[in-house]
């Protein structure tokens, strides 16, 4: 089906490096892929992201698009 001597060569088992250790193996155009992160030492994926709102970010975009709670509540309960 794909035209011959136009496309990369394909490695099946391409070895994912993290820190110098192998993490899995993914089909590519490249032998050896090294990566920084990957789902096994995201804060996403391993559950140990904390969300801290400093700022008070909520609060801000409800005081700039003049909602007040009672109006959030009430559009929440219509959705």
């Amino acid at each position: 089906m794909a035209k011959k001597d136009i496309h990369p060569e394909w490695y099946p088992e391409a070895k994912v490096y993290c820190n110098g250790e192998v993490v899995m193996t993914v089909g590519s155009t490249q032998p050896e892929l090294n990566v920084d992160v990957w789902s096994g030492n995201h804060p996403f994926y391993t559950g140990t992201q904390k969300i801290i709102d400093t700022e008070g970010r909520v609060e801000r975009f409800m005081r700039k698009y003049g909602m007040t709670s009672e109006a959030a509540k009430d559009t929440a309960a219509e959705g």
